[in-house]
C-alpha cells in the first residue's frame, strides 16, 4: 500500500502537496502520531509543526530509514516501532541526527533491505530476520523450531544481556548490522480460501501434507519439512496473490503480518503454531553506527530501548484490539471483519509437533546448521544457550509483564 492510500479520507493530491510541501518523512511521522481518522487540515498542521522542529538547524548525520514495505497506516497494525524510534532519535539529538523514512517498499523490500544496508545505500532498515536472514545468514540463529516457548520469552531474550553475547556481537562482526530492536511473534500457518468452509483447525495432522510459502530463513524450512507442511519459497510481495489464486494451501507468517498487509481478505485460519520467531527487526549499519559521536551513539541505543519498550506494549495490545488474534474475538477488528478464524492449538498438539522437529527432540536435521551457526558465533552453543535463556521466564507470563533492559549493559 502506498503512501497515498495510508489515510481514508485524504486525498492522493492533497498527500502529494503535503509530502511535496514538508517532505515524506516530516509528513509520515506526523501522520504516524494520530491514531484515528484525520482530516488534510490537521494533518497539514501537524506536519509543519514536525518539519519546523526537524529543520530548527542543520543535522550533522542524515540516516536512511529503508522500511521496507511499512508506512503511517500500516504500523498502526504491526507495532513494529519504526516511527517512533525515527521520531526519538531527532528529538533526543535535538536535531543533530535527522531521519529520512523511506517505506512502501520504495527503496528496499523485506528481502532486500538487509544487502542494501550492507551496501551503504540505506543506514538503517526494518524487516523480518526470517526474511533478512538471506542476506545475513547468522540471523538464523533465532529460528530453531520451538526454541521459544512465547512471546515473553522472545522478548525477555531480547532485553537479556545474554542477546548481546548470542545475537548481536556475532550479527555485527559477521555482517556488520546493529540488531537494534524488534516486535515479537511465534509464527504459525495462515491458511488460504481453501479451507474457509472447512472446520477450524484443532489437530497438528490436519495441516499435514499442505503446501505453505516459506521465507528466506534455512531453518525454518527445516522445521517444515520435518512437519510435512511443504515448504515453497515465494516472495513476500508475491505471497498474497500466491494464496488467492490457490497457488498454495497457506502460509508460515504471524497475524498481524497477515493484518498489516492486507493479506486477511485471503486468509480463513491463522493457525497458531508457535514453531518458529516471527521477529520484524530494525538494524543498522555498524559501521555508520561507529561513525557517530559517543554521545550520538548513546542516543541510537536509547532511542532502541524506548521502541523496543513501545513495541512490546503496543503489539500486545494491537494483537487483541486492531488484528482480532485472540478467542473470543473482538468485534471490528481487522480477522473479525474479514472472517478470519484463529485456531489456538491445545499444549499436547504444540508438543507433538515440537517432538517431531525441535532440535531437542530431534537434533540430527538441525546439526549441519547448528554447527556453523555455533562457528560464526565462536564456538558456543547457540540453540541451548538462547534455549536456556528463553526458558528464564514462565512460559505461561504474558508478554507485557517481562521487565526492560537494557541489553547493552551488563548489570
Amino acid at each position: 500500500m502506498k503512501v497515498s492510500e495510508t489515510l481514508s479520507g485524504i486525498s492522493r493530491r492533497d498527500l502529494f502537496k503535503l509530502t511535496g510541501q514538508y517532505g515524506l518523512t516530516s509528513t509520515l511521522l506526523a501522520a504516524g502520531s494520530f491514531g484515528g481518522a484525520v482530516s488534510i487540515a490537521s494533518l497539514a498542521r501537524a506536519a509543519e509543526s514536525t518539519y519546523t522542529k526537524r529543520f530548527a538547524k542543520e543535522a550533522k548525520h542524515q540516516l536512511k530509514f529503508g522500511a521496507s514495505g511499512f508506512n503511517a497506516r500500516n504500523l498502526l497494525i504491526e507495532r513494529a516501532g519504526a516511527l517512533e524510534f525515527a521520531r526519538d532519535l531527532e528529538e533526543r539529538t535535538e536535531g543533530e541526527i535527522r531521519v529520512e523514512f523511506i517505506g512502501d517498499n520504495q527503496i528496499c523490500g523485506q528481502l532486500s533491505c538487509v544487502e542494501k544496508t550492507q551496501l551503504g545505500i540505506v543506514d538503517i532498515y526494518a524487516a523480518s530476520t526470517q526474511n533478512s536472514a538471506g542476506g545475513a545468514p547468522y540471523l538464523n540463529v533465532l529460528d530453531y523450531a520451538f526454541m521459544f516457548p512465547g512471546r515473553a520469552s522472545q522478548y525477555h531474550f531480547l532485553y537479556s544481556p545474554e542477546s548481546q553475547r548470542i545475537l548481536r556481537d556475532p550479527l555485527e562482526k559477521r555482517h556488520g548490522l546493529k540488531f537494534l530492536f524488534s516486535h515479537a511473534e511465534l509464527r504459525g500457518i495462515q491458511l488460504g480460501l481453501k479451507a474457509k468452509d472447512k472446520p477450524t483447525v484443532t489437530k497438528l495432522e490436519e495441516l499435514f501434507g499442505t503446501k505453505n510459502r516459506v521465507t528466506g530463513t534455512q531453518l525454518g524450512r527445516i522445521a517444515m519439512q520435518l512437519l510435512n507442511l511443504n515448504p515453497v519459497p515465494v516472495a513476500w510481495e508475491e505471497t498474497l496473490d500466491g494464496l488467492k489464486q490457490g497457488l498454495i494451501d497457506g502460509a508460515e507468517t504471524w497475524a498481524s503480518a497477515v493484518a498489516y498487509a492486507n493479506m486477511s481478505p485471503v486468509v480463513s485460519q491463522s493457525v497458531d503454531l508457535k514453531f518458529f520467531c516471527g521477529t520484524e527487526h530494525t538494524s543498522m549499519s555498524a559501521k555508520v553506527f561507529d561513525g557517530l559521536e559517543p554521545h550520538l551513539q548513546d542516543a541510537v541505543m536509547e532511542s532502541s530501548y524506548l521502541a523496543q519498550v513501545h513495541v512490546q506494549a503496543a503489539n500486545e495490545a494491537a494483537l487483541v484490539k486492531t488484528v482480532g488474534f485472540s478467542d473470543p474475538q473482538l468485534p471490528g477488528t481487522i480477522f473479525a471483519e474479514n472472517d478470519v478464524r484463529p485456531a489456538f492449538l491445545a499444549e499436547d498438539q504444540i508438543k507433538m509437533a515440537e517432538e517431531m522437529c525441535s532440535p531437542e527432540y530431534n537434533p540430527e536435521p538441525w546439526a549441519q546448521w547448528r554447527e556453523r551457526l555455533n562457528n560464526w558465533a565462536g564456538g558456543i552453543d547457540t540453540y541451548t544457550d538462547i534455549h536456556k535463556v528463553a526458558r528464564e521466564v514462565p512460559a505461561d507470563m504474558k508478554p507485557e509483564n517481562v521487565e526492560p533492559r537494557r541489553w547493552w549493559r551488563s548489570v
